[in-house]
């Protein structure tokens, strides 16, 4: 993609690809889009596959990708980031709801309004059956976000790809390197302090 550009131009060994820390502090003292942009190529994949889980369009999801960089470009400097994967994941999330705002629209996220599965016995949070409750559902999906960001990393993790990101409970396990019973355990714990968070 475009940002392989960033790559090809910037002299000197490549720096160790397992420190977005590293990355982000150099970026924040320099200014060097090259900086940002090996480190943006690494999450690319998942900023895609978080952008059309959520736009269901492969070009608009291409689009998003280049606009978050655009994105990032000021936030960064901005944003005194800790963890850059979970932010970035929630900065994906955000610009996507808002671009389905615009268009008057919601994703139905099975986190939100259930699968079915042995671990719903019932949804977070209902969608609204009509336009006039649109408002309370976007404070509810912010709400939602928040909540997710006080479980443990291996909690949130889990409940992500499973509902938000659609993966099955193996793809979750190969993805983290939980065992299958350590994911049920995870997306259960995690469903019930979910919906104690969001209830008080």
């Amino acid at each position: 993609m475009f940002l392989k550009l960033f790559r090809k131009s910037r002299p000197g060994p490549e720096r160790s690809r397992n420190d977005p820390a590293d990355y982000i502090a150099t970026y924040r003292a320099t200014g060097d889009l090259t900086v940002l942009g090996e480190l943006y190529e690494q999450y690319m994949d998942l900023v895609y596959a978080v952008c059309f889980n959520y736009l269901r369009d492969e070009d608009e999801a291409k689009d998003a990708v280049m606009n978050l960089f655009e994105q990032l470009v000021t936030d960064l400097r901005k944003h005194d980031v800790q963890q850059f994967g979970p932010w970035l994941h929630s900065v994906a999330r955000n610009y996507c709801l808002m671009q389905l705002r615009k268009k008057q629209a919601h994703p139905k996220a099975a986190l939100v309004n259930g699968n079915g599965s042995d671990l719903d016995d019932e949804p977070v949070m209902r969608l609204p059956a009509d336009d006039e409750d649109r408002a309370e559902l976007e404070e509810d999906l912010t709400l939602m976000e928040t909540c997710l960001q006080t479980l443990p990393f291996e909690q949130q993790t889990c409940l992500r790809l499973f509902y938000l990101e659609r993966k099955t409970y193996t793809e979750v396990a190969d993805l983290t390197g939980y065992d299958l019973k350590q994911v049920k355990s995870y997306l259960q714990n995690g469903r019930r302090k979910l919906k104690i968070c969001m209830s008080k």
